[in-house]
């Protein structure tokens, strides 16, 4: 039995013993990787660490290393993204500054050597082989098979977009300044060795990205080097520096990140609006015109200060005793901006319904869960004053791998909206593994069948 991973130590190497995988049967390595469920998928990920054991002693709070000293594991990795296939990726019209960045670590500083327009191989191994450059290869999931089908799934695992970057860095050389990032990061080493120096936070749980300075972050809390196979895990926050030591072959490793904007304070700031938007319509305490001049007022008034306090808990309580859905405009970013489901193919059958189509004496199931959202909020369809409340669904099904995590790349949603009245019977479908139609909590026949032919439209039901 392999000894169970602990959090990295002081010193090159030190921290947890090997972690073996078991052989696949003859005639080849195991992927060291579960795909059956999203919650299988992180488990292999970072075996032997339970999951529960992870978010309890590790998540936000401090790194883990995993060795994996087992020639198959490294092989799959190494497998996920290469040097060599820069090559082929150069012809498909990658650009500077979008696709790729060149950079380097000079005096604690990063120095980039970006050119502009097209990215051409011959010039990217010049850079890595004469100016001793890291290649920064921005959102490979876009091109690379199985980063996208390991990042959609730990999507659907986390609820939160999941982003990586590629680096290759030759030997004798660093990319980047110590710096923290926003993000929950998980490094997988590809090839080669990388030697990583990690600092404790002087942000906790960083909401920026910030470079930092030498003589800022002190010793190192914990140094080792990652080998092909190994994984690292730090929380947001965590000051860090790698780099590769002299006479080794080039490293390259692909960061695996997640939670960006997804705390309780931007849950909170999404979910208040959409509380004060329902409850102004009930209370009238919330129509009650502010005092006369108070925005003209440098700080306010203790009184003013006291009647927007009473007004918070008022609307904390409305919260706690009600079943309204929380956080509907992080919904929608989440899923508008994130992968569509990992397919084989051109993904027709994610675009075209399929099977018998649903009828009033049909029974139904729900199918991508994982890549749906239900939330609710104002027509945007109306004006102002006449905005009425409307059930929205929003899934992934037809989104556009190739602008995944791309920033100001153009993006649109998909999917339904209907009447609030409709609430009860979406979440039946939501909350059963199957449901007769006609059992469906609306007025009339004609409602459940419009229901769920509208779903099957956007191939979010099957009938069984």
């Amino acid at each position: 039995m392999p000894k169970a991973a602990e959090p990295p130590g002081r010193g090159s190497d030190q921290g947890p013993g090997p972690c073996k995988r078991a052989k696949a049967a003859a005639g080849g390595p195991a992927c060291p990787l579960n795909f059956a469920s999203p919650s299988l998928l992180f488990g292999s990920l970072i075996a032997p660490v339970e999951p529960e054991a992870f978010f309890r002693e590790f998540w936000e709070k401090q790194p883990l290393v995993l060795r994996r000293d087992d020639p198959a594991v490294a092989a799959y990795y190494q497998a996920l993204f290469r040097l060599s296939d820069l090559k082929s990726l150069c012809g498909r019209g990658l650009l500077y500054g979008r696709d790729v960045n060149v950079c380097r670590c000079v005096k604690g500083k990063k120095k980039v050597f970006n050119k502009d327009g097209r990215v051409h191989f011959l010039q990217l191994r010049k850079d890595l082989d004469q100016r001793r450059a890291t290649i920064q290869f921005h959102q490979p999931q876009r091109f690379k098979d199985e980063l996208w089908r390991i990042q959609e799934k730990l999507e659907c695992y986390f609820g939160s977009l999941v982003g990586s970057n590629v680096y290759i860095t030759p030997a004798g050389s660093q990319g980047l300044p110590p710096h923290y990032d926003d993000v929950e990061v998980f490094i997988l080493q590809l090839e080669g060795q990388k030697h990583w120096r990690l600092y404790h936070p002087t942000v906790p749980l960083a909401r920026e990205y910030s470079v930092e300075a030498e003589e800022r972050i002190g010793r190192p809390a914990h140094e080792f080097t990652l080998k092909p196979g190994d994984v690292l895990y730090f929380p947001r926050g965590t000051v860090h520096q790698a780099d590769v030591p002299p006479g080794l072959a080039h490293s390259t490793h692909v960061t695996i990140s997640t939670y960006q904007n997804s705390s309780w304070g931007d849950c909170l700031l999404d979910t208040v609006s959409g509380l004060v938007f329902d409850a102004v319509k009930e209370d009238v305490a919330l129509r009650a015109g502010i005092p006369r001049q108070l925005l003209l007022q440098v700080e306010g008034t203790a009184a003013a200060r006291r009647r927007l306090g009473g007004l918070l808990r008022t609307l904390a309580d409305r919260l706690e005793g009600t079943g309204a859905l929380l956080a509907g405009g992080m919904k929608k970013d989440f899923v508008t901006h994130r992968l569509p489901p990992y397919h084989v193919g051109d993904g027709a059958d994610l675009s075209t319904p399929g099977g018998r189509v649903p009828r009033l004496d049909s029974t139904v199931r729900l199918q991508f869960k994982d890549y749906s959202v239900l939330t609710v909020g104002p027509d945007q369809n109306q004006s102002d004053e006449t905005q009425e409340t409307m059930v929205y669904i929003y899934h992934s099904l037809k989104n556009r791998r190739e602008l995944h995590m791309m920033g100001n790349e153009e993006t649109e949603s998909h999917g339904l909206r209907f009447p609030l009245s409709h609430m009860d019977a979406l979440k039946q479908i939501w909350g059963h593994s199957t449901i007769c139609v006609k059992d469906l909590k609306l007025t009339t026949d004609e409602e459940k069948e419009n229901l769920v032919l509208s779903l099957w439209t956007e191939c979010l039901i099957q009938v069984v």
